[in-house]
């Protein structure tokens, strides 16, 4: 603590500086610098500046998972889209409040937390649903650590869940389709064109594998958002949350990106806008690519993703899954995981070759056949 002079006035009174130093919950040193105009209100701030503090680390102290959660919901409503938020304390209310809302910030260890794990494992779940769980929890903690309510996250030495019974590899996980399998399928997908609605899933499953957008985008794509043989993506459509469809930002900052459209798809875009044309008397280009006044429904496009595909007589992927199709096509064909991360809006590099780097067998290869010919 340390109250000095500046020498300058103001009204008459010196100016003082006031330092108070201490340690924060990460066990860092930190400190805070005020200023003030005469000894008395230097004395006094510098008290003020001890007890906010020891107020401060008193009340995060004492906060329990339930007063984080609150204070969580709304710093993280403020950072995330609402269908991501909704998703979050969805997991949070239904997988952590009831057994650990309780329990101090300051008293949570691994036992109890590895207990929480266990309790979780032993509920009749999707695995899919019990990791959700666990990172949504990581992440409120997080919070905590980021805000020095704690020093550090203790559930992050646990880890997620897994399933004891499956070793998993990329390649065990990871469906797609081939080129040859996208024709049958899409050739399928031609011969139900009837109905202008019927061309909008046509269009929807070739952008899909021509483009590797995600299937929210793919709903909110409007012909403005063609520019010549330029398709930007801007947006998203959510459909499963209360009030009807909503319009959100794409994923996340690299989502927003412009990609050159492949000749065939553009031809089919171009038919497609012609017959948009000429079936609605009110079309403009605020008209969605594939719906057209309104987006197609998600459970209408995954009837159809599995009535074309077993008329192709091919295995049924996820819609989701068609953007591994176009990742995959670009990865055996050598194009550079920057460009295939850039494409589907991934937020790093890592995530993007973490989930395809196995798709990159001629890469080793080359690389001994680059190290077989240095010889002495």
């Amino acid at each position: 603590m340390a109250i000095t002079k500046t020498g300058k006035k103001k009204d008459g009174k010196m100016q003082y500086r006031v330092r108070v130093s201490y340690q924060n919950a990460k066990g860092k040193q930190v400190q805070i610098e005020r200023t003030a105009y005469g000894n008395s209100e230097a004395v006094m701030l510098e008290q003020q500046l001890i007890n906010d503090y020891i107020k401060k680390n008193a009340n995060s102290s004492r906060m329990t998972i339930g007063e984080l959660f609150d204070e969580y919901e709304k710093y993280h409503a403020t950072e995330t889209k609402k269908t991501s938020h909704d998703s979050v304390m969805k997991a949070l209310r239904l997988r952590v409040l009831p057994t650990m809302t309780d329990y101090r910030l300051d008293k949570l260890t691994q036992p109890i937390l590895a207990r929480w794990k266990i309790e979780i494992s032993g509920q009749d779940l999707a695995l899919k649903t019990k990791q959700f769980a666990y990172k949504s929890f990581s992440s409120m903690l997080n919070y905590a650590v980021k805000m020095e309510y704690i020093p550090k996250n203790p559930l992050t030495i646990l880890g997620n869940f897994k399933d004891p019974n499956v070793s998993e590899s990329p390649s065990e996980v990871l469906h797609y389709y081939t080129p040859e399998d996208f024709i049958k399928f899409i050739t399928v997908a031609h011969n139900h064109t009837e109905t202008i609605i019927d061309w909008g899933y046509y269009v929807f499953f070739n952008i899909a594998f021509y483009t590797g957008a995600r299937k929210g985008e793919i709903n909110a794509l409007k012909w403005s958002d063609i520019d010549g043989n330029i398709m930007h993506i801007r947006r998203s459509i959510a459909q499963k949350v209360k009030g009807g469809d909503i319009e959100t930002p794409p994923k996340n900052k690299s989502s927003y990106r412009d990609l050159q459209i492949p000749s065939p798809l553009l031809n089919i875009l171009e038919e497609h806008k012609n017959r948009q044309k000429d079936g609605a008397q009110n079309f403009s280009d605020d008209f969605r690519i594939c719906g057209g006044e309104k987006p197609l429904r998600d459970s209408s496009i995954d009837k159809r993703n599995r009535l074309y595909s077993t008329e192709a007589e091919l295995p049924h992927i996820r819609v989701h899954d068609f953007r591994h199709s176009h990742a995959s096509l670009l990865a055996n064909n050598g194009i550079n995981i920057q460009e295939v991360s850039r494409r589907l809006g991934h937020s790093s590099v890592k995530m993007t070759w973490d989930t395809y780097s196995h798709l990159y067998p001629k890469e080793e290869e080359r690389a001994i056949n680059v190290l077989n010919t240095i010889v002495e």
